[in-house]
């Protein structure tokens, strides 16, 4: 107890060398900082000056070289997209705005802002997936196509995977898509030009 009081009357001290209106806070702030234990207490020598105003506030800025990163969630350009994507918009009567509407752009990353894929079969929504991924790589690389565990991926986690019928849902497909017979070797899906126009209309519906 005694060195309790000790410390108390040593933050008392500190505070009283604050100005009037601001030595209540001050005092409180170092006993908060003291019980709590989540700071060591400032030891006050002879040269040492005063606890300043901004730092009674017990809010503390980042300092300039702070690594800490704010990722961007901005709209996709013009410029951003591959001169096939122009093609396809141009083709199918769609507008950049009808893009961003879908999807956005973080960091190097097309993501989309869809949640809802507008069906509730399972058949429906792998394959409203499959070309929805192949349009975000076509965004990004050119190319309409993509990976078949991807898919797979994105079928388990929006709970619509049909594991027995998987590969009969792309067979029953097929024109759909440019990989010739679908078996357990396909490792990557393309879009055919009647899979684009039902990306196209897929895109449409889903605005």
């Amino acid at each position: 107890m005694k060195e309790l009081k000790d410390k108390i009357l040593e933050l008392a001290d500190i505070a009283k060398a604050c100005p009037d209106n601001l030595q209540a806070v001050c005092f409180e702030t170092l006993l908060k900082q003291f019980l709590a234990g989540l700071a060591p207490l400032p030891v006050r020598g002879k040269n040492e000056p005063h606890p300043t105003t901004p730092e009674l506030g017990g809010v503390q800025e980042p300092p300039p070289d702070s690594e800490t990163k704010v990722v961007r969630q901005e709209d996709i350009r013009e410029t951003d997209l591959h001169v096939k994507v122009k093609r396809f918009l141009q083709k199918e009567t769609l507008s950049l705005d009808h893009i961003n509407a879908l999807f956005y752009r973080e960091a190097d990353k097309i993501m989309p802002l869809y949640e809802d894929l507008k069906t509730t079969r399972m058949t429906e929504c792998q394959i409203r997936i499959a070309l929805l991924q192949c349009f975000v790589a076509a965004l990004a690389f050119g190319e309409f196509e993509t990976d078949v565990e991807s898919i797979r991926t994105e079928c388990t986690q929006r709970k619509c995977y049909d594991s027995p019928n998987f590969a009969a849902t792309f067979k029953n497909n097929s024109t759909l898509f440019d990989f010739g017979k679908f078996d357990r070797t396909t490792k990557k899906v393309r879009l055919s030009d009647a899979g684009r126009k039902e990306l196209a209309d897929i895109i449409k519906e889903l605005l």
